[in-house]
């Protein structure tokens, strides 16, 4: 259940209107997801991640499937259901296969389970790991 309430298209301030109206442009689609309904109780918090949103997940050097899978895996990461299901249609809807799908689970698998075990035993990085320092 929400700790919030979502705001509805009827009783959102001007100022969330126009991000709700931004994120229908910029998506091409009229669905606004309750992710954005429940930053709409503070316009400005909405209006400043809607921003960094599309700054950030825009093409860059990492194509837009490519970041969705990050950050499908950094939301399992963080135990984020919703963006796990959000960023899961958004990757499919990108073009993910059922086939990235799984190798994206296995590397997620494969990266808790090292994370742990390095964790676990306390090694310390490797010194040509780490920026500025050689063998």
């Amino acid at each position: 259940m929400a700790t919030v309430r979502l705001i509805s298209d009827k009783e959102a301030p001007a100022a969330a209107r126009a991000v709700f109206d931004d994120i229908r442009k910029t998506r091409g689609s009229d669905f606004i997801n309750d992710f954005w309904r429940g930053l709409a109780n503070d316009p400005a918090t909405l209006e400043q991640v809607w921003s960094e949103v599309k700054t950030v997940m825009a093409p860059g050097n990492l194509d837009t499937l490519t970041k969705e899978m990050i950050y499908i895996a950094v939301s399992v990461a963080n135990a984020c259901t919703y963006c796990i299901h959000s960023h899961t249609a958004s990757a499919r809807a990108k073009g993910m296969s059922e086939e990235q799908h799984g190798e994206l689970l296995r590397v997620i698998s494969l990266a808790a389970k090292t994370n742990h075990l390095v964790n676990a035993m306390q090694i310390e990085p490797d010194a040509v790991f780490k920026v500025g320092e050689k063998n």
